[in-house]
């Protein structure tokens, strides 16, 4: 197996943080996501690479064994296992003063390719694949409803049918849809984390959402009726008279789905702007004028 620079895809020093790897992690995502180059396979092998490398060094366990281990991070645990037991099985020399035996400063590869692969009469072992990171990029819109999507993951597509109602960030499993599994042992697992965008129209809050509607001078001071936006179209709105700037009315059933809860919905609350006239004729400044005097 070739070595692959997972430091070099994203376009980072080995020393970067956290935050780092995320910020670069995204950037490039969003470059080369298929969405945006749907006929372009070389976009299509990088954005693979990018989450490959971000799966890795996003993870503190992961990384700190990559960093170990190089290409053959992966099996760092057999290593270890396997090493361990051979110490039991070889002598100290000299004493006890340092381990005697045949893995004793030798190449990590070598050694995985007996245990793996060309052991001999060595026994084979069994381990799980390993598992799978991915980020799925969803609209507000289109987390609120039941639909499929199809993503690539490894160079294989990966078909899957998002509930309506799912969160920012959270993070589902797909058992067996890893990397297959080392002489015969079960494929890891695939954990996508959906990335849900903001929205122009509405904020999001749980199950409720908000927006704001703005109405006419005359309609907050004498009542009357107002066109929203719902997910689900637009309706109309009574507008009790007097009105003030900044109320909050709640529209029941009108918000966000209920993860898992088919039929259940948040509610939708919206906050009336009150927009003042301007560029007013010699006959309204007029009549606003004896309104004016009325009040005093």
């Amino acid at each position: 197996m070739d070595f692959v620079d997972y430091y070099k895809i994203l376009g980072i020093g080995k020393n970067a943080s956290d935050e780092e790897i995320k910020k670069a992690y995204r950037k490039l995502a969003r470059k080369y996501h298929p969405d945006v180059n749907p006929n372009d396979k070389e976009a299509h092998k990088k954005f693979q690479e990018i989450n490959e490398a971000n799966e890795v060094l996003s993870d503190p366990e992961k990384r700190k064994k990559y960093d170990q281990y190089g290409k053959d991070w992966k099996h760092a645990e057999q290593f270890e296992q396997a090493r361990q037991s051979q110490r039991q099985q070889y002598h100290y020399s000299d004493g006890g003063e340092g381990f005697s035996g045949p893995f004793d400063g030798g190449d990590f590869s070598d050694f995985f390719t007996s245990m793996f692969g060309g052991g001999g009469s060595r026994a084979r072992q069994s381990f799980k694949g390993q598992d799978y990171q991915a980020e799925l990029h969803l609209s507000l819109r289109d987390a609120s409803t039941t639909h499929q999507q199809t993503l690539t993951v490894n160079g294989k597509n990966v078909r899957i049918t998002i509930p309506a109602g799912v969160e920012n960030e959270q993070k589902i499993k797909l058992k067996g849809y890893g990397a297959p599994g080392v002489n015969g042992g079960p494929s890891g697992d695939l954990y996508i984390t959906f990335i849900i965008a903001s929205d122009a129209q509405f904020r999001r809050d749980g199950a409720d959402l908000h927006s704001t509607q703005e109405i006419d001078l005359y309609t907050a001071i004498l009542g009357g009726e107002t066109t929203i936006e719902t997910l689900n179209g637009k309706i109309k709105l009574k507008v009790a008279a007097g009105t003030q700037n900044g109320t909050k009315v709640r529209v029941k059933g009108k918000g966000f789905p209920v993860y898992k809860k088919e039929g259940e919905h948040g509610d939708l609350f919206v906050t009336y702007q009150v927009h003042l006239p301007t560029h007013l004729s010699e006959k309204e400044k007029e009549l606003f004028t004896q309104l004016a005097q009325l009040k005093k």
